[in-house]
Protein backbone atom coordinates (compact mmCIF):
# COMPACT_ATOMS: atom_id res chain seq x y z
CA UNK A 1 0.00 0.00 0.00
CA UNK A 2 2.74 2.57 0.78
CA UNK A 3 4.20 2.01 -2.62
CA UNK A 4 0.81 2.53 -4.27
CA UNK A 5 0.24 5.73 -2.32
CA UNK A 6 3.65 7.03 -3.27
CA UNK A 7 2.94 6.18 -6.86
CA UNK A 8 -0.42 7.98 -6.77
CA UNK A 9 1.11 11.00 -5.06
CA UNK A 10 3.79 11.33 -7.66
CA UNK A 11 1.28 10.98 -10.48
CA UNK A 12 -1.07 13.59 -9.03
CA UNK A 13 1.74 16.17 -8.56
CA UNK A 14 3.45 15.83 -11.96
CA UNK A 15 0.69 17.59 -14.02
CA UNK A 16 0.81 20.58 -11.68
CA UNK A 17 4.58 20.84 -12.07
CA UNK A 18 4.32 20.58 -15.83
CA UNK A 19 1.61 23.23 -15.91
CA UNK A 20 3.69 25.58 -13.78
CA UNK A 21 6.76 25.03 -15.94
CA UNK A 22 4.75 25.59 -19.14
CA UNK A 23 3.22 28.84 -17.85
CA UNK A 24 6.67 30.11 -16.86
CA UNK A 25 8.07 29.32 -20.32
CA UNK A 26 5.14 31.07 -21.98
CA UNK A 27 5.63 34.14 -19.79
CA UNK A 28 9.33 34.24 -20.62
CA UNK A 29 8.63 33.85 -24.34
CA UNK A 30 6.06 36.65 -24.29
CA UNK A 31 8.45 38.95 -22.46
CA UNK A 32 11.27 38.11 -24.86
CA UNK A 33 8.98 38.82 -27.82
CA UNK A 34 7.94 42.10 -26.24
CA UNK A 35 11.58 43.11 -25.70
CA UNK A 36 12.45 42.20 -29.28
CA UNK A 37 9.57 44.33 -30.53
CA UNK A 38 10.78 47.28 -28.46
CA UNK A 39 14.38 46.85 -29.67
CA UNK A 40 13.23 46.57 -33.30
CA UNK A 41 11.13 49.72 -32.96
CA UNK A 42 14.04 51.60 -31.39
CA UNK A 43 16.43 50.48 -34.13
CA UNK A 44 13.93 51.46 -36.81
CA UNK A 45 13.45 54.87 -35.25
CA UNK A 46 17.22 55.38 -34.93
CA UNK A 47 17.77 54.36 -38.57
CA UNK A 48 15.00 56.70 -39.72
CA UNK A 49 16.49 59.57 -37.74
CA UNK A 50 19.97 58.84 -39.08
CA UNK A 51 18.62 58.69 -42.64
CA UNK A 52 16.84 62.01 -42.18
CA UNK A 53 20.00 63.61 -40.79
CA UNK A 54 22.08 62.32 -43.70
CA UNK A 55 19.52 63.52 -46.23
CA UNK A 56 19.35 66.96 -44.63
CA UNK A 57 23.16 67.16 -44.54
CA UNK A 58 23.37 66.15 -48.20
CA UNK A 59 20.83 68.80 -49.21
CA UNK A 60 22.63 71.46 -47.15
CA UNK A 61 25.99 70.64 -48.74
CA UNK A 62 24.43 70.67 -52.20
CA UNK A 63 22.93 74.11 -51.64
CA UNK A 64 26.25 75.52 -50.42
CA UNK A 65 28.09 74.06 -53.41
CA UNK A 66 25.41 75.38 -55.79
CA UNK A 67 25.73 78.89 -54.33
CA UNK A 68 29.53 78.88 -54.52
CA UNK A 69 29.53 77.54 -58.09
CA UNK A 70 26.93 80.05 -59.28
CA UNK A 71 28.79 82.97 -57.68
CA UNK A 72 32.18 81.99 -59.11
CA UNK A 73 30.65 81.42 -62.56
CA UNK A 74 29.01 84.86 -62.52
CA UNK A 75 32.18 86.69 -61.46
CA UNK A 76 34.59 84.81 -63.71
CA UNK A 77 32.28 84.96 -66.72
CA UNK A 78 31.98 88.74 -66.34
CA UNK A 79 35.77 88.89 -66.36
CA UNK A 80 35.90 86.92 -69.61
CA UNK A 81 33.27 89.19 -71.18
CA UNK A 82 35.06 92.39 -70.15
CA UNK A 83 38.27 91.13 -71.77
CA UNK A 84 36.33 90.15 -74.93
CA UNK A 85 37.35 86.52 -74.53
CA UNK A 86 33.74 85.36 -74.86
CA UNK A 87 31.10 87.05 -76.98
CA UNK A 88 27.33 86.84 -76.39
CA UNK A 89 24.47 88.08 -78.58
CA UNK A 90 23.47 91.71 -78.11
CA UNK A 91 20.15 90.84 -76.45
CA UNK A 92 22.07 88.92 -73.78
CA UNK A 93 24.38 91.83 -73.03
CA UNK A 94 21.43 94.05 -72.09
CA UNK A 95 20.29 91.72 -69.31
CA UNK A 96 21.16 91.90 -65.62
CA UNK A 97 24.91 92.24 -65.00
CA UNK A 98 25.52 91.87 -68.75
CA UNK A 99 25.76 88.10 -68.58
CA UNK A 100 23.71 85.13 -69.71
CA UNK A 101 21.18 84.20 -67.00
CA UNK A 102 21.61 80.45 -67.50
CA UNK A 103 25.36 80.32 -66.82
CA UNK A 104 25.28 80.70 -62.98
CA UNK A 105 22.55 78.05 -62.37
CA UNK A 106 24.17 75.61 -64.81
CA UNK A 107 27.60 76.04 -63.24
CA UNK A 108 26.05 75.90 -59.77
CA UNK A 109 24.38 72.60 -60.56
CA UNK A 110 27.64 71.22 -61.94
CA UNK A 111 29.50 72.38 -58.84
CA UNK A 112 26.95 70.65 -56.58
CA UNK A 113 27.26 67.37 -58.49
CA UNK A 114 31.07 67.44 -58.56
CA UNK A 115 31.40 68.54 -54.94
CA UNK A 116 29.14 65.72 -53.75
CA UNK A 117 30.87 63.13 -55.94
CA UNK A 118 34.36 63.75 -54.55
CA UNK A 119 33.76 62.49 -50.97
CA UNK A 120 31.56 59.66 -52.28
CA UNK A 121 34.31 58.47 -54.58
CA UNK A 122 36.86 58.73 -51.78
CA UNK A 123 34.65 56.53 -49.62
CA UNK A 124 33.99 54.06 -52.44
CA UNK A 125 37.69 53.66 -53.19
CA UNK A 126 38.51 53.31 -49.51
CA UNK A 127 41.02 56.13 -49.75
CA UNK A 128 39.94 58.92 -47.39
CA UNK A 129 41.53 62.18 -48.41
CA UNK A 130 43.69 63.49 -45.56
CA UNK A 131 45.93 66.00 -47.33
CA UNK A 132 45.45 69.58 -46.11
CA UNK A 133 41.94 69.09 -44.75
CA UNK A 134 41.18 72.56 -43.40
CA UNK A 135 39.24 75.60 -44.53
CA UNK A 136 42.34 77.78 -44.79
CA UNK A 137 43.71 75.45 -47.46
CA UNK A 138 40.36 75.43 -49.27
CA UNK A 139 40.29 79.24 -49.37
CA UNK A 140 43.83 79.32 -50.78
CA UNK A 141 42.76 76.81 -53.43
CA UNK A 142 39.83 79.06 -54.43
CA UNK A 143 42.18 82.05 -54.63
CA UNK A 144 44.59 80.15 -56.90
CA UNK A 145 41.71 79.03 -59.13
CA UNK A 146 40.46 82.60 -59.49
CA UNK A 147 44.04 83.65 -60.28
CA UNK A 148 44.32 81.02 -63.02
CA UNK A 149 41.06 82.18 -64.57
CA UNK A 150 42.19 85.80 -64.29
CA UNK A 151 45.47 84.91 -66.01
CA UNK A 152 43.60 83.34 -68.91
CA UNK A 153 41.97 86.72 -69.61
CA UNK A 154 44.78 89.10 -68.66
CA UNK A 155 48.05 87.52 -69.75
CA UNK A 156 49.26 88.21 -73.29
CA UNK A 157 51.43 85.56 -74.95
CA UNK A 158 52.86 85.30 -78.42
CA UNK A 159 50.35 82.53 -79.22
CA UNK A 160 47.63 80.51 -77.55
CA UNK A 161 49.84 77.43 -77.27
CA UNK A 162 52.17 79.14 -74.80
CA UNK A 163 49.21 80.38 -72.78
CA UNK A 164 47.63 76.93 -72.77
CA UNK A 165 50.86 75.26 -71.61
CA UNK A 166 51.27 77.85 -68.86
CA UNK A 167 47.71 77.37 -67.61
CA UNK A 168 48.09 73.60 -67.81
CA UNK A 169 51.17 73.79 -65.59
CA UNK A 170 49.34 76.06 -63.14
CA UNK A 171 46.34 73.72 -63.04
CA UNK A 172 48.52 70.68 -62.34
CA UNK A 173 50.31 72.72 -59.69
CA UNK A 174 46.97 73.51 -58.07
CA UNK A 175 46.08 69.81 -57.96
CA UNK A 176 49.50 68.85 -56.57
CA UNK A 177 49.42 71.58 -53.93
CA UNK A 178 45.88 71.12 -52.63
CA UNK A 179 44.81 67.60 -53.60
CA UNK A 180 47.35 64.94 -54.72
CA UNK A 181 44.70 62.19 -54.86
CA UNK A 182 44.02 59.81 -57.72
CA UNK A 183 40.28 60.35 -57.38
CA UNK A 184 40.75 64.12 -57.55
CA UNK A 185 42.91 63.89 -60.65
CA UNK A 186 40.52 61.46 -62.36
CA UNK A 187 37.43 63.53 -61.62
CA UNK A 188 39.27 66.69 -62.68
CA UNK A 189 40.11 65.14 -66.05
CA UNK A 190 36.54 63.87 -66.44
CA UNK A 191 35.12 67.28 -65.56
CA UNK A 192 37.44 69.02 -68.03
CA UNK A 193 36.51 66.61 -70.83
CA UNK A 194 32.73 66.74 -70.33
CA UNK A 195 32.61 70.51 -69.77
CA UNK A 196 34.73 71.14 -72.86
CA UNK A 197 32.46 68.94 -75.00
CA UNK A 198 29.35 70.75 -73.71
CA UNK A 199 30.96 74.12 -74.39
CA UNK A 200 31.89 73.03 -77.91
CA UNK A 201 28.25 72.09 -78.55
CA UNK A 202 26.98 75.42 -77.19
CA UNK A 203 29.37 77.42 -79.36
CA UNK A 204 28.62 75.23 -82.38
CA UNK A 205 24.89 75.97 -81.99
CA UNK A 206 25.53 79.72 -81.77
CA UNK A 207 24.66 80.24 -78.10
CA UNK A 208 27.89 82.26 -77.72
CA UNK A 209 31.39 82.27 -79.15
CA UNK A 210 35.06 82.73 -78.31
CA UNK A 211 37.40 85.21 -79.92
CA UNK A 212 40.37 83.61 -81.68
CA UNK A 213 39.32 79.98 -81.20
CA UNK A 214 42.20 77.55 -81.73
CA UNK A 215 40.73 74.28 -80.39
CA UNK A 216 37.80 73.57 -82.71
CA UNK A 217 35.27 76.22 -81.57
CA UNK A 218 36.85 77.21 -78.23
CA UNK A 219 40.19 78.28 -76.79
CA UNK A 220 42.77 75.56 -76.13
CA UNK A 221 43.25 76.62 -72.51
CA UNK A 222 39.59 76.06 -71.59
CA UNK A 223 40.08 72.43 -70.38
CA UNK A 224 42.70 73.72 -67.91
CA UNK A 225 40.15 76.09 -66.40
CA UNK A 226 37.60 73.30 -66.07
CA UNK A 227 40.19 70.95 -64.54
CA UNK A 228 41.29 73.43 -61.90
CA UNK A 229 37.65 74.35 -61.23
CA UNK A 230 36.75 70.69 -60.69
CA UNK A 231 39.61 70.23 -58.22
CA UNK A 232 38.62 73.41 -56.37
CA UNK A 233 34.95 72.47 -56.06
CA UNK A 234 35.97 68.96 -55.04
CA UNK A 235 38.04 70.31 -52.16
CA UNK A 236 35.09 72.41 -51.02
CA UNK A 237 32.85 69.34 -51.16
CA UNK A 238 35.31 67.26 -49.15
CA UNK A 239 35.61 69.91 -46.47
CA UNK A 240 31.84 70.26 -46.22
CA UNK A 241 31.55 66.47 -45.86
CA UNK A 242 33.79 66.69 -42.79
CA UNK A 243 31.26 68.92 -41.07
CA UNK A 244 33.62 71.91 -40.95
CA UNK A 245 35.91 70.33 -38.34
CA UNK A 246 39.48 71.41 -38.90
CA UNK A 247 42.26 68.88 -38.53
CA UNK A 248 45.96 69.48 -38.22
CA UNK A 249 48.04 68.45 -41.21
CA UNK A 250 51.60 67.98 -42.19
CA UNK A 251 52.72 69.78 -45.34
Amino acid sequence: MPRLEDHCWSCSCSPKAETKHSSGANWFASKAEEMMSIITAMLGSAYGSLHDVRTANLIRRGLVLFTVGAFLALVLNLLQIQRNVTLFPEEVMTTLLSSAWWIPPCCGTGAAVIGLLYPCLDSHLGEPHKFKREWASVMRCIAVFVGINHASAKLDFANNVQLSLTLAALSLGLWWTFDRSRSGFGLGITTAFLATVITQLLVYNGVYQYTSPDFLYVRSWLPCIFFSGGVTVGNIGRQLAMGGVEKPHMD
